[in-house]
């Protein structure tokens, strides 16, 4: 691994800030409707929820830990070949997701497949063409759009999932969406990186010798312990309180409303954040995040269930949902 600085960038910046959004929204739009596909698939399988949720516990730990390498590949061989790769990853995996037959087929399809197609399809690539092309001064905001932009695919594109089951049903719905993600191929032409971009190398390091100098220093320690908490909990709830709200009697589209919700008022969220990025100490924002999420959680839980109270704490979630990304 090479410790590089960037060289000026080759990406007008209207062109880079448009592919990058409109990719982010397309992979995390479908990643955040997952949450719908828990009863469907469970009652038309006879499979136990904790199998599900064991498939997307895979597909979060694949995506984080094959984000190394997806960043990695991108610095090196440019963020154009990964998003293709990865873009038709997810497509595969999607129509793997709709067919799979026994746990081990789907925990492979939709949590291993989708998770390697997400971690070259989003944050890990994504960011770093931004790094390269844009100055450290205005970066935090360029990733806020960005993060913005998965948000506001979350909001578009969830409610559409949740019609495409009632339409479809959900194995038709599901390769309605491999078909969608298909998208990101030729919006990956955008972010192609001419030879003046690419990188030049500083001095080489080893995947392990940059693992031991990340983990030397405290800040990014506290900050793998907040990204932990973070991810646990935007996770948990976007799986679970779907079949949550249904198990209390509350309509699907409650539960593809409240989703939305989080996508739509994510986006001014993460916005907000990346702009306080350059005007504030970002360990502060974050512990104001953290502390805000743990608030609204509570009394969510305090008080009394209806559709009312999930769309309040939806849109209040929303504002901290990826806040946490751009500072």
């Amino acid at each position: 691994m090479s410790v590089s600085a960037t060289r000026p960038a080759t990406i007008p910046l209207f062109r880079l800030l448009l592919c990058s959004a409109l990719i982010v929204t397309v992979s995390m739009g479908v990643r955040h409707g997952f949450g719908l596909w828990l009863q469907p698939i469970t009652q038309a399988q006879d499979w136990s929820r904790e199998t599900f949720a064991m498939a997307l516990a895979i597909q979060n730990i694949t995506w984080g830990l094959v984000g190394i390498f997806s960043g990695m590949l991108a610095d090196r061989f440019g963020a154009f070949r990964v998003l293709i790769g990865c873009g038709t990853l997810y497509a595969l995996g999607l129509l793997g997701m709709a067919f799979a037959d026994t746990p081990l087929s789907f925990a492979l399809t939709t949590g291993v497949l989708i998770g390697m197609a997400q971690a070259g399809t989003t944050y890990p690539v994504i960011y770093g063409v931004i790094g390269r092309n844009i100055s450290a001064d205005r970066r935090s905001w360029a990733m806020g759009v960005a993060a913005a932009a998965g948000s506001f695919g979350q909001f578009l594109m969830v409610p559409v999932e949740g019609r495409l089951i009632l339409a479809l049903g959900w194995q038709q719905a599901l390769v309605v969406l491999g078909l969608c993600s298909l998208l990101i191929l030729p919006l990956a032409l955008g972010l192609r990186e001419s030879a003046l971009g690419h990188v030049t190398s500083l001095r080489q390091q080893t995947i392990a010798q940059a693992v031991r100098e990340a983990f030397a220093y405290r800040s990014f320690q506290w900050l793998m312990a907040g990204y932990f908490v973070c991810g646990f909990q935007v996770v948990f709830i976007g799986v679970h309180m779907p079949s949550y709200l249904k198990d209390q009697g509350l309509s699907p589209e409650v539960a593809s409303y409240a989703l939305a919700l989080i996508g739509l008022f994510n986006v001014v969220g993460t916005y907000a954040a990346g702009a306080l990025g350059k005007r504030m100490s970002k360990p502060r924002i974050l512990s104001a995040i953290y502390f805000l999420r743990a608030v609204a959680i509570t009394i969510f839980l305090l008080v009394p269930l209806s559709p009312v109270s999930v769309y309040v704490f939806s849109a209040f979630m929303g504002l901290l949902w990826l806040s946490t990304v751009p500072p």
